[in-house]
């Protein structure tokens, strides 16, 4: 981009700035070191005479008024550039101002609004000249994208799906089709959790494990004595090591275990399954964030179990980790079961300063209380409050909870 051009773009935006707040006067740009730095370093008599006849141009066209100084040098030094007609500057540049690029945005995205009302707080967002996720009206087509692939996934949400294969499918003659769903991420985000901010960091696989979305195929792993039922009336023995079997195919499960723990991390699933007491836990990997699907098999295993059967939940202790809790809480509590944290409080374990654990940001901690709170764990979030930190649960070694240990 030419310097004279970026200058105007300034000077395009700052008039845009001004019409939204209603100013009177109109907006203008000093040609300083702190406002036109590009103008102000040129060097040769070309380069400031090319400027000179970009501006010159601009003017003619009606779109801008140039204060000049005429009291030293060839006169054409100047001085500031004022905004006479914002459209005609718009014209000049060849660029939509921004109610034009919101009222396009708005066109792209209403077949999505009575789905996703989310997109009216964007459009408003926009219209105020906010950005979204980074990003302005410019992103239209690719919040309508991330809309078209969300709706797919709640119209089956009893399955997963393969990722890139997926997008393949959604995407089908676009170039580099299989890796849309990728480039989405934000905006996918974004329409399933229904914020304009994102809560903390995102983290794409938990977005796309939440949509049912995967890398490869993943089975659900469970561990423990009994037997799973499967539908068609199949029926299998669990082992003890752990027994995989398709998300949409589980019904129910039959155990003699005393309680039930999920798992987040795979490591420390199978460490859970070598631990002792493991005969009397059915262990359940969830496989980092659970899909819908998985929450559906969830459910119906929930729905299997004695009300009084305690449900446990261990996985990192961080933003991500409390996010998955709180969706099976979700779950849970919808099954008449209170899922309970294991070993999810930075009190629990032995602190070990640059190897199990370090302290988060402020913004992070905050992330991880809300969703503590979320899952209902108000004692987690105040222990985290007093002793913050973050620590990933393979840095634990596997102990199992047992029936007769008392709610935290």
């Amino acid at each position: 981009m030419s310097d004279p051009r970026r200058v105007l773009e300034r000077l395009l935006r700052k008039g845009e700035r001004a019409r939204l707040r209603g100013d009177a006067a109109p907006a203008s740009l000093p040609m300083t070191e702190a406002s036109a730095r590009d103008y102000l370093s040129l060097r040769t008599l070309v380069e400031r005479e090319t400027f000179h006849a970009q501006v010159a141009l601009a003017e003619r066209a009606g779109a801008i008024a140039v204060q000049r100084d005429r009291h030293r040098g060839d006169g054409e030094h100047l001085l500031r550039l004022t905004v006479t007609d914002l459209q005609a500057l718009a014209d000049h540049l060849g660029l939509p101002l921004l109610d034009s690029r919101v009222r396009e945005a708005a066109t792209v995205l209403s077949p999505w609004l009575p789905l996703f009302p989310v997109l009216a707080e964007v459009l408003e967002a926009w219209r105020g000249d906010r950005k979204v996720r980074g990003h302005g009206p410019e992103a239209a087509h690719d919040l309508a994208d991330a809309a078209l692939a969300v709706q797919a996934r709640l119209a089956d949400d009893a399955h997963e799906r393969i990722l890139r294969r997926e997008s393949a499918r959604l995407f089908a003659g676009r170039p580099q089709a299989s890796k849309r769903l990728e480039q989405l991420t934000p905006w996918l985000d974004l329409l399933s959790g229904g914020a304009l901010v994102a809560d903390g960091v995102v983290e794409k696989e938990h977005v796309w494990a939440a949509l049912g979305l995967r890398r490869e195929p993943q089975p659900l792993l469970l561990a423990g004595t009994g037997t799973l039922l499967l539908d068609g009336g199949v029926e299998l023995p669990l082992a003890t090591a752990f027994l995989g079997v398709p998300v949409d195919a589980v019904q129910g499960v039959r155990t003699s275990a005393t309680c039930l723990l999920s798992v987040e991390n795979l490591a420390s699933f199978h460490d859970a399954a070598r631990a002792t007491g493991a005969d009397r836990t059915l262990l359940l990997y969830t496989g980092g964030m659970p899909s819908p699907a998985w929450r559906r098999a969830y459910a119906r295993l929930l729905g299997s179990l004695p009300d009084d059967l305690p449900v446990w939940h261990w996985g990192d202790i961080d933003e991500g980790g409390f996010r998955i809790a709180a969706v099976l809480a979700e779950t849970a509590a919808a099954s008449g079961h209170r899922l309970q944290p294991w070993r999810m409080s930075p009190t629990d374990g032995d602190r070990v300063d640059g190897q199990q654990g370090h302290v988060p940001t402020p913004a992070v901690l905050a992330a991880m209380c809300r969703w503590a709170e979320r899952a209902g764990w108000d004692g987690v979030a105040l222990a985290l409050r007093a002793h913050p930190l973050c620590r990933e649960q393979e840095a634990l070694p596997a102990e199992l909870p047992h029936a007769t240990d008392p709610p935290p």
